[in-house]
C-alpha cells in the first residue's frame, strides 16, 4: 500500500571520481575533509556490516527494501539519464539497479570504505565494471563539479548528516537543471494502529532479529534504528523535508508513503 502525492509549490565518459581528469573528476576534493559528528557515528555503525548487509537489510525490512528501491529508481529511469550519481551507495544495490534499468553510467559514493570495497566486489560479480564506478566520499562535500549528473539517487542518508538542508543543497549543486533526484528512507506510520505495531517491531523484534541473524553488530543497528528514525522526524517532520527540497532548488516534489507508512520514496526535478 502507498500514499502518493505531489507536494505543490504553494504549500509549503569513464573517469574515476576525484582524479581531476574530465567532467566526473572535476570539482571539490573531499578525501581529507573533516567528518562531522554524525559522519563519524555512521562510519562506526556501518563499517562492520558490509559482508551481510544486503541479505540482512532485506530480511529485517520484512522483504520491503527491494520494492522500495525499485520505486525510487523508477522516476530516474523514466527520465532517460546518461550519467547518474548514487549517494550513500552502500554495497552498490541501488547503483546496480540503476545500471540494470537504464543505459546510464553510474557513479556511487559512500562514506564507509568497507561498504565501498564490498560494493566493488558486487559490481564485478554482476559484470558491471564498465558502467558502475564506486568511490569513498561525503554527501556534504561531493568531489564533482556543478551540474555534472543527469540524475541522482540517495538512500538512508539525511539521518546521518549534521545539516540535512545543506546536504540537499550539495546534492542539487552536482545535478544538472531538469535532472531527477530521488530518495529512499524509512518513515514513521501516520496511523496510530500501525504506528504502535511499527514501534513494537523496531524496539523489540528488530534488535532481537538482528542479533539472531547478524550477531552483536546487527543487534546494535537494530537497537539504534527505531529511536533514530523517531528522533529524526520529531526534529525534521516530513513537511519540513518537502519544503527543504524546494528551498534547495527542486520542483514537483513528490512524496510516496510505502508499506503502510513504514517507508518513504521522494523525488523531484532540479529547477532550471
Amino acid at each position: 500500500m502507498c500514499d502518493c502525492r505531489t507536494v505543490s509549490h504553494e504549500r509549503a565518459p569513464a573517469v574515476s571520481p576525484g582524479e581531476g581528469d574530465g567532467a566526473v573528476g572535476q570539482g571539490r576534493e573531499n578525501r581529507t575533509a573533516p567528518h562531522g559528528r554524525d559522519n563519524r557515528f555512521a562510519q562506526e555503525l556501518f563499517s562492520p556490516l558490509p559482508q551481510r548487509y544486503d541479505r540482512l537489510a532485506e530480511w529485517l525490512s520484512l522483504g520491503q527494501n527491494g520494492r522500495w528501491r525499485r520505486a525510487m529508481v523508477r522516476p530516474v529511469a523514466e527520465s532517460g539519464p546518461g550519467l547518474v550519481l548514487d549517494v550513500a551507495t552502500g554495497t552498490a544495490g541501488v547503483a546496480l539497479e540503476l545500471a540494470a534499468r537504464t543505459r546510464a553510467r553510474v557513479v556511487g559514493v559512500d562514506l564507509t570504505e568497507a561498504m565501498v570495497r564490498t560494493g566493488r566486489r558486487n559490481v564485478a560479480r554482476a559484470g558491471a565494471d564498465g558502467r558502475v564506478q564506486l568511490t569513498v566520499g561525503r554527501a556534504e562535500q561531493l568531489p564533482f563539479g556543478p551540474d555534472t549528473f543527469d540524475a541522482l539517487t540517495f538512500t538512508y542518508l539525511l539521518r546521518y548528516v549534521d545539516d540535512p538542508a545543506a546536504t540537499l543543497r550539495e546534492l542539487a549543486r552536482v545535478t544538472r537543471p531538469g535532472g531527477v533526484v530521488a530518495n529512499l528512507e524509512f518513515l514513521v506510520p501516520r496511523s496510530a494502529f500501525w504506528r504502535a505495531w511499527w514501534w513494537a517491531y523496531t524496539r523489540v523484534v528488530l534488535p532481537l532479529a538482528g542479533a539472531a541473524t547478524g550477531g552483536r553488530e546487527w543487534f546494535r543497528v537494530g537497537r539504534f534504528l527505531g529511536p533514530n528514525i523517531s528522533a529524526h522526524y520529531r526534529r525534521y517532520p516530513l513537511e519540513w523535508t518537502a519544503e527543504t527540497w524546494r528551498a534547495a532548488g527542486f520542483t514537483d516534489v513528490t512524496v510516496r508513503r510505502m508499506s503502510l507508512g513504514g517507508g518513504l520514496v521522494m523525488w523531484g526535478t532540479k529547477r532550471g
